[in-house]
């Protein structure tokens, strides 16, 4: 018999929305899909050279199960170079993936009943991470008319004696948001009035960023909380190395031991090739960074166009990351001409525009509906074909 956590904690929606669409597609069937958020460029041929080089020259050992030095003194030199940011080797985690490194951290710090404050929509993992340890969410719900940004107030008026933990995630999964030098450094005047509250800075989208949008990370910003601030990023989104598996972490050694001791019981360590490249990565030319910044901005601006010219749906400008999160209420208690059936909800919607051979996530996954998350991690001639699907499948509404 299963744990009773299993029974509570539901599956990811874009985890079942990417099995179904997998399912269809092995069916036959023809699909833009807008659901998966991952770069579809290739990895760069320097570090896919360095993970091949550490294969034939036999680096298939195991390493220290929170990274190799090498990795981690590349990883001290990426803080300190686009961060300013200064860690010793213990203050460094590296693991198999952002997101596992995201739950060990908050496993690391959280009691059953302990508040846990997310502004939404949220990365759906970051939610299940907090219910998985028994933590009790006090969400920040944001929209379209506030820029999907959580305002200095509404941040200080969810705290309690309760609350242990801020989750921040800037540029943000699903939405695009970026908390600006400004925004920052109000949340840090309101958290230095709570030195019981710790923050999880999730910077995996960092390096995309929009319209000379300036990315700026909580622990720079305020120095004075970097006992109490978690920074974590990843080489998956800005060297599209998702398959690769490299996350990592900086913060205070007190909390890093803890991560450590978690994994000396059920971490085997990163992958050894994968760290030779992650290394490759982080000291390697960073230019292309930029590069790939300026097609992800055209094809947020055609898929911008694309949103405008459907009356049912409206859309707020993203400066980072790769999505967008129309909202879709005007959608909600059509019909479908085909069967009758009603639109109720984001879930519904998201079903329906498969019908049409579009993947989208429904919002209801990141705590906010009606809306739903759509990637442009993907080309313009797909962007242009999937929203002109959108646009027939929204007219076929009654």
């Amino acid at each position: 018999m299963l744990a009773h956590l299993t029974a509570t904690l539901p599956p990811s929606p874009i985890v079942t929305v990417f099995d179904r669409a997998t399912k269809l597609r092995g069916q036959g069937y023809d699909l833009i899909d807008f659901s998966i958020g991952e770069p579809d460029f290739d990895t760069p041929a320097h570090i896919c050279d360095a993970g091949m080089r550490a294969i034939r020259d036999g680096v298939t050992r195991y390493t220290a199960t929170d990274g190799s030095v090498e990795l981690k003194e590349a990883i001290q030199r990426k803080f300190l170079r686009d961060n300013g940011l200064k860690f010793t080797l213990e203050e460094i985690s590296v693991c198999s993936g952002a997101k596992p490194l995201l739950a060990t951290a908050v496993q690391a710090v959280l009691n059953p009943g302990d508040e846990v404050v997310v502004p939404t929509p949220a990365w759906t993992s970051h939610l299940g991470m907090v219910a998985v340890v028994g933590g009790c969410l006090k969400l920040v719900e944001t929209g379209l008319e506030f820029g999907f940004k959580m305002s200095a107030e509404a941040l200080e008026a969810v705290f309690t004696p309760k609350t242990r933990l801020l989750l921040l995630c800037s540029p943000s999964n699903p939405t695009g948001t970026v908390y600006s030098r400004e925004d920052l450094r109000e949340f840090a005047e309101i958290l230095r009035k709570h030195p019981n509250i710790l923050v999880i800075s999730d910077d995996l989208y960092e390096h995309i960023t929009f319209d000379d949008c300036c990315f700026s990370t909580l622990a720079s910003v305020a120095p004075d909380l970097s006992e109490r601030i978690l920074t974590v990023n990843g080489v998956s989104k800005a060297y599209a190395m998702t398959g690769w598996r490299i996350g990592y972490g900086g913060g205070p050694k007190w909390w890093t031991d803890g991560i450590r001791a978690i994994f000396s019981q059920t971490n085997g360590g990163p992958c050894s090739i994968s760290q030779i490249a992650a290394t490759a990565a982080l000291d390697g030319p960073q230019h292309l960074l930029a590069q790939r910044c300026k097609t992800y901005q055209r094809r947020r601006d055609l898929a911008l166009d694309g949103i405008a010219s459907i009356p049912a749906l409206r859309a707020t400008r993203p400066e980072g990351a790769f999505y967008l999160m129309p909202e879709c209420s005007r959608l909600i208690g059509w019909r479908r001409l085909s069967d009758g059936g009603v639109i109720k909800n984001s879930t519904d919607l998201a079903d329906y525009f498969l019908d049409w051979g579009v993947v989208v996530v429904p919002g209801a996954g990141f705590s906010c509906d009606p809306y739903f998350r759509l990637s442009i991690a993907t080309s313009e001639t797909a962007i242009q074909e999937g929203l002109h699907r959108i646009s027939k499948a929204c007219d076929a509404l009654k």
